[in-house]
């Protein structure tokens, strides 16, 4: 065939397939692709713990975040679009509890803790959200001192730290009269509890909670139906709380909030040793096992705990049932579904949703044998 030939035949072949792509194939350009930016997810303002690096985020996950890393490396942490419901309840909850009032501006310290809320939570709640100029102390209170918010959530030894520069600078009497501080991310600052008491008009809450499952407690009040406190009788001093099935990870002293009376689990008090917990499945709604054990690994991918299934293991039960075995042995923990085990049951629905409508690349295939 001539060379002339094979060119024109070329160039009508791959114009063909031009017309075809653009008419007919499903998957976008890189132009076309949907961009979850800082802004859309509603954390769009400085921390000096980041670099703003785009990532290709999977369909399925409602958007990604990462752990505050106070102790250790900042892990990534998935959320599901199934399990925003409760997560978005829970953090209006928490909003109502503290006095918010819808409408109000709130001055987040830190913007990623906008992704415990996640940023619909705060757009159906009616909270605007506004962030420092600079992730600093001078940022902070010059904020305060132009009376821009009458909100304010932030890591408690920093919030401290800022209301102790202004007392030393003799900024006090430039203070708002009134303020809501919500203490999150670290424990209390016992401190800062005292230093509010000389503030009339200052109201101090404590926001216990993790990027994982969202906001867990109001100064000692329980913000999800799904939560449970769980103690051993070999430590009859510590709570460790579990939701939806699924252990936090921390322990507290037992008692009462030291905010609220009616607060049932202490979060300003958190012990540093204690137990670890093993989550093994017992039952589960699914109808095979091979779903089941997909979702453990998921839920090891997206929150970094570990969920085994015990060997006789139901399928395609009523309710799911959970086993938490303390690690070194000891007494049980059964918990039963569906209350108690939602977070569990909903990142199941997530699997469940995924297996039947999944995310693939037609530009990635794993059969490699055809």
């Amino acid at each position: 065939m001539p060379e002339r030939s094979c060119d024109s035949m070329r160039e009508m072949a791959v114009t063909m397939l031009k017309q075809a792509m653009e008419r007919y194939a499903g998957a976008p350009d890189f132009k076309e692709m949907v961009r979850r930016t800082l802004e859309v997810k509603g954390i769009a303002g400085p921390t000096a713990a980041h670099v703003i690096e785009e990532v290709h985020v999977p369909l399925n996950y409602a958007y990604i975040t990462f752990t505050t890393g106070t102790s250790a490396f900042q892990t990534p942490v998935g959320v599901t679009k199934e399990e925003l419901k409760e997560r978005k309840q829970a953090a209006k909850r928490a909003l109502s509890l503290a006095g918010v009032e819808p409408g109000k501006r709130m001055l987040v310290t830190y913007p990623p803790l906008v992704n415990v809320f996640s940023g619909e939570a705060l757009k159906e709640y009616g909270t605007e959200t506004v962030f420092l100029e600079r992730s600093c102390r001078e940022a902070l209170l010059a904020s305060w001192c132009r009376g821009e918010v009458l909100v304010t959530i932030g890591e408690s030894s920093f919030l401290r730290t800022v209301l102790e520069d202004a007392k030393r600078m003799g900024f006090s009497r430039l203070l708002p009269e009134q303020m809501i501080l919500l203490a999150a991310g670290t424990p209390l600052d016992m401190e800062l509890l005292e230093l509010i008491k000389g503030m009339p008009g200052w109201r101090l809450h404590d926001l216990y909670g993790c990027q994982e499952f969202g906001w867990l407690a109001l100064d000692g009040v329980l913000l999800r139906d799904d939560i449970i406190l769980v103690q051993r009788e070999t430590e009859p001093k510590k709570v460790y709380p579990v939701v939806g099935g699924l252990a936090v990870g921390d322990c507290f002293r037992q008692g009462k909030h030291c905010l609220n009376a009616n607060g049932v689990l202490a979060t300003h008090s958190r012990e540093a040793d204690g137990t670890e917990w093993e989550t093994w499945m017992e039952a589960a709604a699914a109808l095979d096992r091979e779903t089941v054990k997909r979702t453990a690994k998921s839920i090891l991918r997206m929150k970094s705990r570990v969920v085994r299934l015990k060997e006789d293991m139901q399928c395609g039960q009523s309710e799911t049932r959970v086993v938490l075995k303390p690690v070194g042995g000891g007494e049980e923990i059964c918990i039963t579904g569906p209350e108690k085990t939602r977070l569990l049951d909903s990142l199941l629905e997530a699997q469940k949703a995924y297996q039947k409508n999944p995310k693939r690349d037609g530009a990635w295939r794993k059969d490699v044998s055809r």
